[in-house]
């Protein structure tokens, strides 16, 4: 089944009591057994929920998984994977990382004595020096968030599956449109739902996705123990959402690319992070293992001071100031005050991460009128 038939129909079946080809919102919180000794199968909603499950079997087969679970967000799952570490492992990550990973990584389980390393993974063989006894979890993200580097899966795998060690990726800015970390050997691919899967800015969710049974039952286990689990209201939405993702897909990639390529050849810009470029470090790797270059960028204008960043973001009309991304709306973004704020200043300078660094996530809006935008408010700074 190609990936535009697999959105709309994978998964979910049609309601059996009533014929609706849209799954309904099973909007209950427990539900009636017939007898204490005969299960209908579903019990309290924080276990199973009808609307749930059907999400959760789409997703998975976006991934080409066998098991998807959601969750309230997408650092609930993010600390479901961790949950399954004890005191004294170790995790080999990214150093250029989600600041809101970084802050879970470091001031929540650092405390319950995880070892966190934050490395340079584009080149996997940094890997190799860290490993020990001790390490469990190589946790990877690719495209990263906000420097776009290219983190090659396969080879981290090959590296991981000598020494045991699980690998989790982030897949958030490729989507499973473009990147799928379980084909590559990954053993759990992470989603903060909340931005493409859902693409319309209306809901807060994450998702896991695994092969492996027995992971799947520890993670389950969890979810309903923890009880970071979504409302079926959300998971209908998700559902709605993921409908169009292949649709909503090409036009991010689409604008993504015009609008690299027109900010790369103006005068007033200094430096556009994006990997559909030759020269981007690592775009052969890329190429390889996703299918396009999505809608993710980010840059720095020519006369590089914060001033200057601060006036062109509050300059701009299409694209809104705003955390999060992925939606229908192109949305900016200054990583240094806001998704990467809890990130100590030294550190985020250290990585690349300058004070005047400027995300931008692409909609899907005509993209004659986003090139123009941007246009104006060169002009203007």
């Amino acid at each position: 089944m190609k990936f535009g038939t697999k959105a709309i129909h994978a998964g979910v079946e049609p309601d059996p009591s009533t014929g609706a080809i849209m799954t309904p919102i099973f909007q209950t919180s427990t539900y009636v057994q017939e007898s204490p000794s005969k299960h209908k199968g579903y019990a309290y909603a924080r276990g199973a929920n009808p609307t749930r499950n059907q999400l959760q079997k789409n997703i998975a087969a976006l991934e080409n998984g066998k098991f998807g679970l959601c969750f309230s967000s997408g650092m609930g799952a993010t600390d479901a994977v961790l949950r399954l570490l004890n005191p004294d492992d170790e995790v080999i990550t990214s150093n250029d990382l989600y600041g809101g990973s970084y802050r879970l990584f470091t001031k929540v389980y650092e405390r319950a004595g995880i070892k966190f390393h934050f490395i340079d993974l584009t080149n996997p063989e940094n890997i190799v020096p860290l490993i020990n006894k001790s390490t469990k979890l190589l946790w990877l993200e690719t495209p990263s968030n906000p420097l776009m580097r290219i983190i090659d899966i396969e080879a981290c795998v090959a590296i991981a599956k000598k020494h045991a060690i699980q690998i989790a990726v982030d897949n958030t800015f490729a989507s499973p449109y473009l990147q799928n970390p379980l084909d590559l050997g990954a053993d759990v691919v992470m989603h903060s739902v909340t931005k493409y899967l859902g693409g319309h800015s209306d809901v807060i969710m994450g998702a896991l996705v695994v092969n492996d049974e027995q992971l799947y039952k520890d993670l389950a286990f969890i979810a309903n123990s923890c009880g970071a689990v979504p409302g079926p209201q959300d998971c209908f939405l998700v559902l709605r959402g993921i409908k169009t993702l292949h649709l909503r897909m090409e036009r991010h990639c689409f604008n993504g690319r015009k609008i690299a390529e027109y900010l790369q050849s103006h005068p007033k810009i200094g430096k556009v992070y994006w990997p559909g470029f030759e020269n981007h470090p690592n775009h052969d790797i890329a190429k390889k293992q996703m299918k396009d270059f999505g809608g993710m960028l980010s840059f720095t204008l020519k006369d590089d001071r914060l001033e200057k960043a601060i006036a062109f973001m509050e300059n701009v009309e299409l694209f809104s100031l705003a955390e999060s991304l992925g939606g229908v709306e192109s949305l900016i973004n200054h990583p240094a005050s806001m998704t990467h704020a809890s990130i100590p200043k030294e550190e985020r300078l250290k990585n690349g991460l300058s004070d005047s660094l400027i995300r931008l996530s692409i909609g899907v809006e005509d993209i004659e009128d986003l090139i123009q935008d941007l246009e104006n408010t060169l002009t203007k700074v």
